[in-house]
């Protein structure tokens, strides 16, 4: 049942009730691993605003924060979004905010990994970092929290957990890639989880000092 009568009646909202501003399912297990049970995650699809939200900024700062408001702007909620680049030094920083649709509008992540590796050919500069940038509105004040991992970029698929460029992203100091590990190994180390874990002290201090109940 959604969260909404309707797009128009909000019903009661308590405050740790927090919108992720995504359709990615993937996105949603791995950060409602992360943040556990001291926050109640709600997905687009339980506010009954499943519609996809457009990316057509430059950078990633603000295409999170156009989500985030664009969502806070439809259900008066509090809201968070978030914007992933891999950023591939022998590519000038490509495909980072194009990262999703970077072999075409189908966000196809196979043919995105083949455009990659084609481009990269046999050049010995594997080297590339993830970022992740996360907005946050909050009181209808704004935040925003980053987290990065570098690594490389191997020239051949390697795993079958996660998603999107994780098959063939090595971060620096293992010998796997992020599709090789577990959620929980790689909430232990990826720039999502460094995001989010920024995301989650900030919370749970501003729910202290405003003594506000998470529970």
């Amino acid at each position: 049942m959604s969260i909404f009568a309707n797009r128009d009646l909000i019903i009661y909202i308590r405050f740790m009730n927090l919108v992720f501003a995504t359709n990615n399912r993937h996105k949603l297990e791995e950060i409602s691993n992360l943040l556990g049970d001291s926050f109640n995650l709600v997905s687009l699809a339980e506010t009954g605003l499943a519609e996809d939200i457009p990316e057509d900024y430059p950078t990633l700062e603000e295409n999170a924060l156009f989500k985030a408001k664009y969502i806070h702007g439809l259900s008066g909620m509090n809201v968070f979004a978030d914007d992933t680049g891999l950023e591939i030094d022998a590519l000038g920083g490509r495909p980072g905010v194009h990262s999703a649709r970077f072999a075409g509008p189908g966000k196809d992540f196979d043919a995105n990994i083949d455009k990659v590796l084609s481009l990269l050919g046999n050049n010995p500069n594997r080297k590339a970092r993830f970022r992740t940038i996360i907005a946050l509105i909050l009181n209808r004040k704004e935040y925003m929290f980053e987290g990065r991992v570098e690594g490389m970029i191997i020239r051949e698929r390697r795993g079958e957990k996660g998603f999107g460029y994780d098959p063939v992203f090595v971060p620096d100091g293992s010998e796997l890639t992020f599709a090789e590990i577990s959620m929980d190994e790689k909430n232990k180390i990826s720039h999502r989880a460094m995001a989010f874990l920024k995301l989650k002290s900030f919370l749970s201090e501003y729910g202290k000092t405003h003594n506000i109940d998470q529970q």
